[in-house]
């Protein structure tokens, strides 16, 4: 499995949840990684991405402010911690790689996806 992403739940409103992706070696140290979601009966949308130094992170706009994207070199992983969490964050999360930020936000540009996680946000 290249990426591998966890940590999905069920939490109130306001609350939070940090979401892991375990990515394979190669592919994190060659990649930008992004976070999606889908909600159902919605288009998956871009979330949150990082550029392989881990110097430059994007946001939508939704999430800006309350999500936060890291890396984490030595242990291979991307993590993203939301905060205020809100009943519309309520999606399956995916996690995903791409060989550039060239039009990063969206999911036909990314090179690998994950298996995603749900997350729940109850109101």
């Amino acid at each position: 499995v290249q990426l591998q992403a966890y940590g999905g739940g069920l939490v109130q409103a306001g609350g939070s949840l940090r979401l892991s992706c375990a990515v394979s070696r190669l592919i994190f140290s060659s990649h930008v990684m992004a976070w999606f979601r889908q909600a159902p009966g919605k288009e998956r949308e871009f979330v949150a991405s990082v550029t392989e130094s881990g110097g430059r992170t994007q946001y939508s706009g939704s999430v800006k402010g309350r999500f936060t994207i890291s890396r984490d070199s030595a242990n291979n992983t991307v993590d993203l911690q939301m905060n205020s969490l809100k009943p519309e964050d309520t999606a399956v999360y995916y996690c995903a790689a791409a060989s550039s930020t060239y039009y990063i936000t969206l999911p036909i540009n990314m090179n690998y996806w994950g298996k995603g996680t749900r997350v729940t946000v109850s109101s």
